[in-house]
């Protein structure tokens, strides 16, 4: 337990921390990989680039401020937290060096403003957090090397096949190199994947929805390549698995992880909206639904730029055809020429608040739903729009935590519902 002194005076630094947030992580990131330039090796180089992992930390950290007489409000995303750092193979020593490299950098950046008062409590306050995700973690480790077909660390992979989907995304179908049993794994959960590319310097690890239902011998991701942009660089683990990877080579994989799941016990309808590569999950989802709750209601939603964009859409309008109680809706906001021809969509544009109460037909359901950002704030916004209570909103960040709120009302919270 914290003192009230030490609570005081964390509490005391909350504005600091909303205005200089941002500062004080980057300089965070700089200091411990300049020192420990090993962990380069567990953490996303390209959410570092894009200031993405900085501004969660940075969110992070205000919320532990803010909420720091009562952490149990902030319990389910040290949970989720912890589901990552499991899957990243974070390991109980890596703490204190955080924690060290945090303190150095509020003090590099506040200078004098960071007392040695401010320091001790921020130190003491760290400690308590850091052993709070400690014995989260510790119980996660032991859950998945315990469970049956678990496993510690990360265990190979052979790519038994590579499926094309849409011209943008590729399914990989995984089977374990010993040939003994995987883990089960609840729809919504993903698997982080290790891998050394030749020429680079060091290991990436990323994570990937796993996107077909639990209970096969197999686990499927499907990925993205992310070419780059103006502003943005070409994503080197997708280009690579995409170029280079091929059927028979070998993959290194976590046990599934994730807090992100389908709530299987609620019998009520359910709503799966998806943007992008967001389906993967969503397509997870909807196929544990019709295969052990064909009498569920699901409406499927998708927002897609265009039919060659489209992936698996051939396969959940063959679910439709199979099962009743499933709707599916597409929208499209790039269409091209032969979408219109053969009608392969039903609204131009994308998901707003009206369209979306148009084709829901019952607001009693649960909600879930992943994509891009500006697609998840718009989704979110809809819902708000429609009044469906906060408890049966589910959805998933792809990267770091960030905001729903539109972009004017953004403040620095941790939100529940992402892959932090």
């Amino acid at each position: 337990m914290l003192s009230e002194k030490t609570i005081r005076i964390i509490k005391s630094t909350v504005p600091v921390l909303e205005k200089h947030g941002t500062e004080i992580t980057t300089r965070f990131y700089q200091m411990l990989f300049a020192n420990h330039p090993e962990l380069l090796n567990v953490f996303n180089h390209a959410n570092q680039k894009q200031g993405r992992q900085q501004a969660a930390l940075a969110n992070a950290v205000y919320a532990a401020a803010k909420y720091i007489d009562k952490l149990e409000a902030i319990l389910p995303v040290v949970k989720q937290i912890a589901h990552k750092h499991r899957s990243l193979g974070v390991q109980a020593e890596h703490y204190p060096i955080v924690g060290h490299h945090l303190l150095g950098a509020i003090q590099d950046v506040l200078g004098s403003a960071a007392t040695d008062e401010i320091l001790e409590a921020w130190a003491e306050a760290y400690g308590l957090i850091a052993d709070a995700f400690i014995g989260v973690e510790r119980g996660l480790y032991e859950q998945a090397e315990r469970q049956a077909g678990g496993w510690a660390g990360f265990r190979k992979f052979r790519v038994d096949r590579k499926v094309k989907e849409s011209d943008a995304i590729t399914s990989f179908y995984l089977e374990a190199e010993d040939g003994e049993a995987i883990a089960a794994f609840e729809p919504g959960q993903y698997v982080s994947l290790k891998m050394d590319i030749p020429g680079e310097g060091n290991t990436h690890i990323r994570q990937y929805s796993l996107s077909d239902a639990p209970g096969k011998p197999y686990y499927r991701i499907s990925v993205k390549r992310e070419d780059g942009t103006e502003d943005r660089a070409a994503g080197k683990v997708s280009v690579y698995l995409h170029e280079r990877v091929r059927e028979g080579d070998t993959l290194l994989l976590s046990a599934p992880a994730g807090e992100f799941v389908l709530e299987r016990n609620d019998e009520r309808p359910v709503v799966l909206i998806s943007g992008g590569v967001g389906l993967t999950p969503m397509v997870s989802m909807l196929n544990t639904l019709v295969e052990t709750q064909p009498a569920r209601r699901v409406t499927f939603i998708h927002a897609a730029r265009n039919g060659r964009l489209h992936a698996m859409k051939d396969h959940v309008e063959e679910i439709v055809r199979k099962h009743e109680h499933v709707q599916v809706y597409w929208c499209y906001n790039e269409p091209e020429e032969e979408d219109n021809v053969d009608n392969a969509f039903h609204k131009h544009g994308y998901v707003d608040h009206a369209w979306l109460e148009s084709i829901v037909s019952d607001k009693d359901a649960g909600y879930y739903f992943c994509g891009p950002v500006p697609f998840m704030r718009a989704i979110n916004g809809a819902l708000k729009a429609m009044e469906i209570p906060d408890a049966d909103i589910h959805y998933e960040f792809f990267g770091p935590a960030g905001s729903l709120e539109p972009v004017s009302e953004q403040k620095p919270e941790v939100l529940s519902g992402q892959r932090p």
